[in-house]
């Protein structure tokens, strides 16, 4: 997140909710540093399909500070602290996809992942799912590239091409497409 002071932009320290197993909160840690320490913490993934049953896919921007250039879900973040993980999500929806639509939580799960840059995402994952049939405005911070993509076609990429998804889609999309 970027403020403006003066004419000087600054990032403002960003916090992430601590859990436990159970999702209970336990504390709250700098984002960066939580990521290098690893800590359990929560975060939501957003899996917007149009009336096509198509899933709007998104290239993370390579400026990302993990996991740049890799496809996955429509949208995905963390709660701040005193946050509603479902008001997080539909602010995350409209901030990097230009975009809201109703949202309903339909499973989570904890996964742990070494990344790139010596980071570690260890999550519990609140996973939504909306619906939307207008083409995203993705914000160019956070969306290199966008798709809407046939869910016989992607599940066919990913098992051959997984390297090209982020790890939490990989262990997550055979899920959604169940749920739905």
């Amino acid at each position: 997140m970027f403020c403006l002071k003066g004419k000087r932009t600054y990032k403002m320290r960003e916090e992430l909710i601590i859990v436990d197993e159970k999702d209970k909160e336990i504390g709250s840690g700098e984002k960066m540093q939580v990521h290098k320490d690893g800590k359990l913490h929560r975060a939501f993934s957003i899996f917007v399909f149009n009336s096509k049953n198509e899933l709007l896919l998104q290239k993370r921007a390579k400026i990302k500070y993990h996991s740049g250039g890799l496809w996955t879900n429509t949208c995905c973040g963390h709660p701040r602290v005193g946050e509603e993980t479902i008001d997080a999500a539909l602010r995350r929806l409209k901030e990097e996809v230009g975009f809201d639509c109703p949202l309903k939580e339909t499973f989570n799960f904890i996964y742990k992942a070494k990344l790139d840059n010596n980071l570690f995402e260890h999550e519990f994952d609140h996973v939504f799912i909306g619906k939307h049939d207008q083409d995203p405005i993705p914000n160019p911070e956070e969306v290199e590239d966008w798709k809407w993509i046939d869910l016989k076609d992607l599940l066919k990429d990913v098992k051959c091409n997984p390297q090209n998804y982020t790890h939490w889609f990989n262990v997550s999309i055979e899920k959604v497409v169940c749920s739905l």
